[in-house]
């Protein structure tokens, strides 16, 4: 249990909600759940949500851009004090597992409930904020809601955004009822704790229980189009071809071995493709893909993507092709704040509870509120590295350590800031 005596984790009540909010939009065939930002789904998971935050009897605010926030005051706070938040998001990917964000806004609600049974009040606000469109499957990009948050990208030009289904954000966010009146990041963190699973193998595979979060990798996605010439599969000699396929294939080749040669720091991935006509015995005259380069260094992202570019252009040339490249997401790498990571570190061994210095290989919101105050994470494990995914799995006695270790920083970090 927490060191602070008088204040004790409800670890019962914490992964009751886990079960409640992964039962809403779940699929009883595949077992997983499905609340694509601003759906019906995701509207019952706010609901449920702003419910229990009102139960626990805080104050409840809605942004422009549907970011919520519940807030438990201090006894001085009369609205202008910068809080201690923990946030994450409850939108989800297609067919998902139930701790992917939810998690880390649950276990805030675990902290804030801490408090309320022990009838005593922070010295300095806590705020739990679930912020909107995380995942970015329906309207890009993602970590929406706390990049508008964060000042990144304007909340007109997010609520203007066009989704994959021809919806606008703002008239869905209107529909569902979370189109909300504070003007986004009104809400300044004094520091921000993000508690998540860790997606990845690396905790489980070292037998590790709590990452230290200490930097996240830079993102940057791409969309790339090969206009080549549609001709005979059979008749057409290889010297003779325009070949977008062969072409998108080439690159998909380049960039493992642009992956290869940064000694296994930068990742690349090509996640989606498409070819036209799409026929066998046609050769493509269009192939469309994405591509997604990763590192936790700047100038090597830099550097992975300008191999690209040239790369790109080379084989343009070559192979008398036309290839275009549109921007899609560029997020720079983010050092998270050494003292925040440090007082996680320092809660994890005086539980005694095995730890590790690590990189978020995956975005999160907290990058996007680093901008704007000191932020830092906390992971628990994975097991076998699975998330959006309905086998994602983290085990209760992992889940509630990671949320015991979320509530000593928060308490040690209040105790510090006054």
């Amino acid at each position: 249990m927490s060191k602070c005596p008088e204040l004790r984790l409800n670890g019962p009540i914490l992964l009751q909600q886990i079960r409640t909010l992964g039962e809403i939009g779940a699929d009883p065939v595949n077992g997983g759940r499905t609340r694509i930002a601003l759906t019906d789904a995701e509207k019952a998971g706010r609901d449920q949500l702003v419910a229990w935050m009102k139960a626990l009897d805080l104050d409840v605010q809605v942004d422009r851009i549907g970011n919520i926030f519940g807030t438990l005051r201090s006894a001085t706070d009369e609205g202008h004090q910068a809080p201690l938040m923990m946030g994450s998001h409850i939108d989800t990917v297609t067919n998902a597992g139930a701790l992917d964000g939810c998690y880390g806004v649950l276990a805030g609600l675990a902290v804030a409930r801490a408090f309320r049974e022990a009838d005593v009040l922070p010295s300095r606000s806590i705020t739990i904020g679930a912020f909107t469109n995380e995942e970015g499957v329906r309207y890009q990009p993602d970590m929406m809601g706390s990049l508008v948050h964060a000042g990144g990208m304007t909340a007109d030009d997010a609520l203007a955004t066009m989704g994959t289904d021809g919806t606008r954000l703002g008239d869905e966010l209107q529909r569902i009822g979370y189109a909300g009146d504070l003007e986004p990041g009104s809400i300044v963190p004094h520091e921000y704790l993000e508690l998540h699973i860790e997606q990845g193998p690396i905790l489980e595979a070292e037998g590790t229980l709590i990452g230290v979060v200490e930097n996240l990798q830079g993102i940057s996605w791409q969309q790339v189009v090969v206009q080549g010439n549609a001709n005979h599969a059979g008749t057409t000699p290889t010297r003779l071809r325009h070949d977008a396929g062969y072409v998108a294939s080439a690159v998909v080749a380049e960039l493992r071995q642009i992956a290869r040669d940064s000694g296994g720091t930068t990742l690349a991935t090509v996640g989606c493709m498409s070819f036209e006509p799409n026929v066998i015995n046609v050769i493509p005259r269009k192939a469309s893909f994405t591509v997604d380069l990763r590192d936790p260094d700047e100038e090597l992202l830099v550097a992975a993507e300008r191999r690209l570019e040239k790369f790109l252009a080379l084989i343009a040339e070559e192979e008398g092709v036309r290839i275009s490249s549109e921007r899609l997401v560029r997020f720079q790498p983010v050092i998270f704040d050494a003292g925040l990571a440090d007082e996680i570190e320092a809660c994890a061994s005086r539980f005694g509870f095995s730890h590790k210095r690590m990189t978020s290989g995956a975005g999160h919101d907290a990058q996007m509120i680093a901008r704007i105050a000191p932020s830092a994470m906390i992971f628990v494990p994975s097991r076998g590295g699975i998330s959006h995914n309905p086998r994602e799995h983290t085990d209760d006695d992992q889940l509630l350590k990671g949320a015991e270790v979320l509530l000593d920083v928060v308490v040690r970090r209040l105790n510090a800031s006054h």
